[in-house]
């Protein structure tokens, strides 16, 4: 790299050197060895585009800097050409859609459009946008910004973002944002929510959005609900269950809105219950199965799964009260554990879930079982429900290892972009 660069310097490990020629694109706040200003003589700042050295002196990258962040170097590139300008940008969130038209759905069936009314847009690392996530409701884009580099610049971003969906005929009211998750403490953010004040345009009135998926609708609320509105990884994952789903009872687990036990309805089950610890869920899973005429057959318990589905192993009255025996339990747990110190805890709980059931279910019977946590990877997930088959006594026939939908694209070398691992089996 022989040509004078604007940015101030950051000489990083040979380890940090060596995992980002690996594709690897963080660097920890230990791995920074020292920190110079540009050559202008401009101080360094928090959310600065740093240039990444070895400690020989070799370039390696650029990436947006986070003072108060263990991740202390976000990469951008590792192309010396580019530069950090509007263009740039604009090719990231382009070839970001352009990449959601080509995956979603099926274009290549005559009249089938793109199935992009309801998808993630742009998935931070996986999409070359470091921290900033974009998901899409029909005509409402919901964002999440997590790091003080894309905070910074989000006034450029957001507009770039609208004019690139809008200039592709999509019909967009606004971006409303989720900034309140407690992570951007760590990147010393204060949290907050609400309409991103677009130049020259009033705010929507409402933050409920009507939103179809796998032609199926469902009421979300942008404002109040879990992450962005809706779990939008696991829209293809629900598909597969809908293939499965005729003619059976279904306990669907961890309901949350009822995507899961909603998509098997439809695909005609005979009758679903539906199981979320939270009222509210609860509540809004009533609401959507009658917004798509299917409350005949389908019912609703609030209850925390961890006790339930014991209940149902022991007592055959409380079975049959609930709707069984079933022949399709879903199992769309939370992630049991967000750091990789609490994957043996958490092993043991996906262990538990999927021995109840089972055990509740007959031979032939089929299970949908997945994990969403980045530290739960394939083969942990893997051994836990191979080792809850050993326990109930059952052999598994596999049907189908699914992951996250490819709106959520994982990145080859960066593995925490992969974190949705999807098994559908049979007992036997």
């Amino acid at each position: 790299m022989k040509q004078a660069r604007p940015y101030p310097k950051a000489y990083i490990t040979r380890k940090a050197a060596r995992m980002l020629s690996q594709g690897y694109l963080w660097v920890f706040e230990g791995e920074v060895k020292s920190l110079e200003p540009a050559t202008d003589g401009r101080a360094v700042k928090n959310g600065d585009i740093v240039d990444l050295f070895e400690e020989n002196g070799t370039w390696q990258g650029a990436g947006l800097l986070s003072e108060e962040s263990k991740i202390r170097v976000r990469v951008l590139s590792r192309n010396a050409n580019d530069h950090f300008d509007e263009d740039f940008w604009r090719r990231r969130i382009l070839w970001a859609w352009e990449h959601r038209k080509a995956v979603m759905g099926s274009r290549s069936l005559p009249g089938v459009e793109p199935d992009t009314n309801c998808c993630r847009i742009l998935f931070s690392e996986a999409d070359g946008v470091p921290g900033l996530i974009v998901d899409r409701y029909e005509d409402v884009l919901v964002a999440q910004v997590g790091t003080y580099g894309m905070e910074m610049r989000k006034g450029m971003l957001f507009p770039l973002i609208l004019d690139v969906v809008r200039s592709d005929g999509q019909k967009i009211r606004g971006i409303y944002e989720r900034a309140d998750s407690p992570a951007r403490r760590l990147e010393g953010l204060s949290l907050h929510k609400g309409w991103w004040p677009e130049p020259g345009q009033p705010a929507p009135e409402s933050t409920r959005v009507i939103a179809q998926e796998n032609g199926l609708l469902f009421d979300l609320d942008i404002e109040n609900s879990q992450k962005t509105g809706f779990f939008l990884d696991q829209k293809y994952n629900r598909r597969a269950v809908r293939e499965l789903a005729q003619g059976r009872r279904v306990l669907d687990c961890f309901s949350h809105v009822g995507p899961f036990g909603l998509n098997a309805a439809a695909g005609g089950a005979e009758f679903v219950r539906c199981i979320d610890i939270s009222d509210t869920a609860i509540s809004l899973a009533r609401e959507n199965a009658k917004l798509n005429h299917l409350e005949d057959k389908m019912d609703f318990t609030c209850a925390n799964v961890m006790e339930y589905l014991p209940e149902l192993v022991k007592s055959k009255a409380r079975l049959k009260e609930e709707g069984g025996p079933f022949d399709l339990i879903i199992l769309d747990p939370p992630a049991f554990t967000k750091s990789r110190s609490a994957v043996a805890h958490a092993k043991k709980g996906y262990r538990e879930i999927n021995e109840w059931a089972m055990r509740l279910l007959p031979r032939g019977g089929y299970l949908a079982t997945c994990s969403c946590s980045r530290f739960m990877t394939t083969r942990l997930l893997e051994e836990a429900v191979a080792e809850a088959a050993r326990n109930a006594n059952v052999q598994l026939k596999q049907i189908e290892l699914r992951q996250q939908a490819p709106d959520h694209p994982i990145l080859w070398g960066m593995p925490d972009t992969h974190y949705l691992d999807f098994l559908t089996l049979q007992v036997v």
